[in-house]
C-alpha cells in the first residue's frame, strides 16, 4: 500500500476523474489517481461526447457546470491533440414551446432556417449553433498525459473496495456507478445507451433530435465516423447490443440524414451511464480517519458536459 506521499487521492479515472484530478494538479496538490480500469475502459470511452446538458440534475447548478465546461472545451478546440473541435448543428423541436435553458450559455445560438431543418415533417423548428464535439479516445488520452504531465501519480491497476484502503488525507470519490459499491451510496442508477458508429459519408454537421417519439435520437459527426444513437433505459444493464434497437437507432438516423444510408457499420457499442436523482457534488468530513471527502458523480448523460466545472469546484472544495 502506497504511503501519504500524496495530498489527495482521486477515485476513478473516467472523464471526471482525471479532470478532477487535472484541476487539482494544477492548484498544486500532490495526486495520485486510483483505478482498476483504464481511461479508454470505462464508460467514459462510449460516449458520443457532444456537450450538452443531458440527463443530468438540479438545473440550476448543472447549467452553472455546463457552461463553465463549454468554455474550456472551447478553448481546448484550438488544440487538435485534445481531439475535442466545434461543430454546427441543429437541436431538433418538436414541442412547441421547447426548453432552451441549456442555450443561455451557448453564444451565437440561433433559430434554424428552413434549409437547415432535417427532413422530417414533424420537425418545425430547431435551434442553430456551435457545440464542442469531442473524440473520446483521443480526449481521455490527452486528459491522462496532461494529468501526468502536471505530476500526479496514476495507477490503472488497483481496486479500491473501501474508502479505508486510502491514505491520503483527502479523497475525491469519483467513480460514477461504482459509487454503488464505493462509497456505497445506494440511489445510483444505470441508464443504458446504446450507439452505432458508421463511416461518414461527408457528414460535417450534428443533429440532436431528444423529443423523437422512437427515443432519443442523434447523430454526431467525428471526423471519419459518426457516431448514431440512442437510448436511455433507465435501470438497464445489459451491456450487450441490441439488434432491434440498432435497427431502430439506424431507421431514426437515417430520416434525419438520408445520407446515413448507405453508410458501413463500423462498430457498436453499449455504455451504463450514471444516474442519480441528483448529481453528487458535496464535501464530507471522515472524522474516524481525520480527512476529507468529496463525492463526484451522478451525472447521467452529461459527464463530459459538466467535467470541468465539477473539477473546479471539487477543487475550491480541497485546496
Amino acid at each position: 500500500m502506497a504511503g501519504t506521499d500524496v495530498d489527495v487521492e482521486v477515485v476513478g479515472a473516467g472523464v471526471i476523474g482525471l479532470t478532477c484530478a487535472l484541476a487539482l494538479a494544477r492548484a498544486g496538490a500532490r495526486v495520485r489517481v486510483i483505478s482498476d480500469r483504464a481511461p479508454d475502459a470505462t464508460t467514459s470511452a462510449v460516449a458520443a461526447a457532444i456537450w450538452f446538458p443531458y440527463e443530468a440534475a438540479p438545473a440550476e447548478r448543472v447549467l452553472a457546470w455546463s457552461g463553465a465546461t463549454l468554455r474550456e472545451l472551447v478553448r481546448l478546440a484550438d488544440d487538435p491533440a485534445t481531439g475535442v473541435v466545434l461543430r454546427g448543428g441543429v437541436m431538433c423541436h418538436r414541442d412547441p414551446q421547447p426548453d432552451l435553458a441549456w442555450a443561455d450559455e451557448v453564444p451565437g445560438h440561433r433559430e434554424a432556417t428552413p434549409d437547415e431543418l432535417p427532413p422530417d415533417p414533424a420537425i418545425g423548428r430547431a435551434t442553430f449553433c456551435e457545440l464542442p464535439v469531442v473524440e473520446m479516445p483521443t480526449y481521455l488520452g490527452w486528459l491522462l498525459d496532461q494529468v501526468r504531465a502536471a505530476g500526479a501519480e496514476v495507477v490503472l491497476d488497483r481496486r479500491v473496495a473501501s474508502l479505508d484502503e486510502l491514505d491520503a488525507p483527502r479523497v475525491v470519490v469519483a467513480t460514477g456507478l461504482g459509487a454503488r459499491e464505493l462509497p456505497g451510496d445506494p440511489e445510483p442508477y444505470a441508464i443504458r445507451g446504446q450507439i452505432v458508429r458508421v463511416a461518414n459519408p461527408g457528414i460535417d454537421r450534428w443533429i440532436l433530435d431528444d423529443d423523437n417519439p422512437g427515443g432519443d435520437t442523434y447523430i454526431i459527426p467525428r471526423g471519419r465516423d459518426v457516431v448514431l444513437g440512442g437510448t436511455a433505459d433507465r435501470h438497464a444493464e445489459d451491456t450487450t447490443p441490441d439488434p432491434a434497437t440498432e435497427r431502430s437507432i439506424l431507421a431514426r438516423a437515417i430520416a434525419l440524414e438520408p445520407r446515413l444510408r448507405d453508410a458501413p457499420i463500423l462498430s457498436r457499442g453499449v455504455g451504463l451511464r450514471p444516474g442519480r436523482a441528483a448529481v453528487r457534488l458535496e464535501r464530507e468530513i471522515d472524522h474516524t480517519n481525520d480527512r476529507t471527502i468529496v463525492h463526484c458523480y451522478g451525472h447521467g448523460g452529461a459527464g463530459v458536459t459538466l467535467s470541468w466545472g465539477c473539477a473546479a469546484e471539487v477543487a475550491m472544495l480541497l485546496t
